[in-house]
């Protein structure tokens, strides 16, 4: 899918626009509690410049100081029409590094290394389209700031927005939506709590998604474009129920930043033998790995007990970015590296095989 992000939309003709191939400066400007867990961190470039970006993409953050530094994928909230600025909310989740030292040490006036916008998670423009906007926990981010983009379009609109949570307690932008949809006409909202833990009183459904659901609350379920994305379980269930009720799979488009290994096809052992083997030393880490002209540097890796960070291993979040000190790879990677960066060495080891024998520094 190609993104095409309108220039201009929310800025003053002749405004300088952030490059995402040169620029990676952001000023946090703003910390907001959403829930007791949860943070939205609002950034503006350092150099002044408006940010074009496509509602459901998510930029990739340097967190934490010095040797613990860590990329991190974070979905931007706030609506693609306010280029001035960007917003991402999220949850602090228990021993998690970057998270946590987000939640504890980014004030407003600090500066970030950040590359982006990154991703694919973006709405089909079609007229007259009917959505359904499904969230589950801090998975709200990207259809957010869908839903923060439709409300400032002011537009005719057939949305559904259904986003779950632990307790009632803990559903992000909850006063925001219902706000939305007092005043929207064609936005719908349900809220899910799956306890009613610190709200007894809530007159509202709870639970879990489910079947009998959907099609209760739904009951066109199958004429709309389903945005999708929430923890691995929750989507999982979403894709089943969906595709069960009539839902084609080019109209339930998900995002996920779980961990996860691309596991390389199985390669029947009479072909593995004509394959090409190189040697692949990690060289901080005193590890040589024998990698196929056929396998990525990650799975091997992964699969070997080599440390290297990763997150979206499909070569869209940079998280596994790497320096090549010696030797050349194939890389077929979905935008989550930059030209500049490529020029001066480094590689995705999450979708690159081997050419030759290579050194990496890590």
């Amino acid at each position: 899918m190609d993104i095409k992000v309108a220039h201009g939309a929310g800025a003053p003709v002749g405004q300088a626009y952030w490059n995402p191939d040169t620029d990676n400066e952001l000023l946090c400007i703003d910390v907001h509690p959403e829930t007791p867990d949860v943070k939205t961190f609002t950034f503006v470039s350092k150099d002044g410049k408006h940010i074009a970006f496509a509602a459901g993409q998510y930029f990739a953050f340097d967190v934490g100081a010095g040797d613990d530094t860590e990329t991190r994928c974070y979905s931007i909230s706030s609506s693609p029409l306010r280029t001035n600025a960007i917003s991402i909310t999220v949850k602090r989740v228990p021993g998690g590094n970057a998270s946590n030292w987000l939640h504890d040490y980014l004030a407003p006036g600090a500066v970030v290394q950040a590359n982006g916008p990154l991703g694919q998670f973006v709405r089909p423009m079609r007229p007259n389209q009917k959505y359904l906007l499904l969230s589950g926990g801090s998975g709200i981010t990207p259809v957010m700031s869908m839903a923060r983009e439709l409300a400032d379009m002011t537009l005719p609109m057939d949305v559904i927005f259904l986003h779950a949570g632990r307790s009632p307690g803990d559903l992000i932008f909850r006063n925001e939506l219902a706000s939305l949809a007092t005043r929207l006409k064609g936005f719908r909202l349900y809220f899910l709590p799956e306890t009613l833990t610190g709200e007894t009183s809530w007159s509202g459904l709870n639970g879990r998604i489910s079947r009998e659901l959907f099609q209760l609350i739904i009951p066109d379920l199958s004429e709309r474009v389903i945005m999708c994305c929430g923890p691995a379980p929750f989507m999982a269930a979403a894709r089943k129920i969906s595709a069960e009720l009539g839902v084609t799979p080019e109209n339930y488009i998900e995002e996920s930043f779980d961990a996860a290994v691309i596991e390389d096809a199985s390669i029947p052992l009479a072909e593995q033998a004509e394959l090409k083997s190189f040697k692949v030393e990690f060289a901080r880490q005193s590890r040589t790995l024998d990698v196929t002209s056929e396998q990525t540097v990650l799975s091997c890796a992964k699969k070997a007990g080599v440390k290297i960070p990763s997150s979206c291993s499909n070569g869209l979040c940079g998280t596994c970015k790497s320096k090549l000190v010696r030797g050349t790879v194939d890389m077929k990677h979905n935008g989550g590296i930059r030209q500049r960066e490529i020029d001066a060495g480094f590689f995705l080891p999450c979708c690159s095989k081997p050419l030759s024998d290579l050194v990496i520094e890590r």
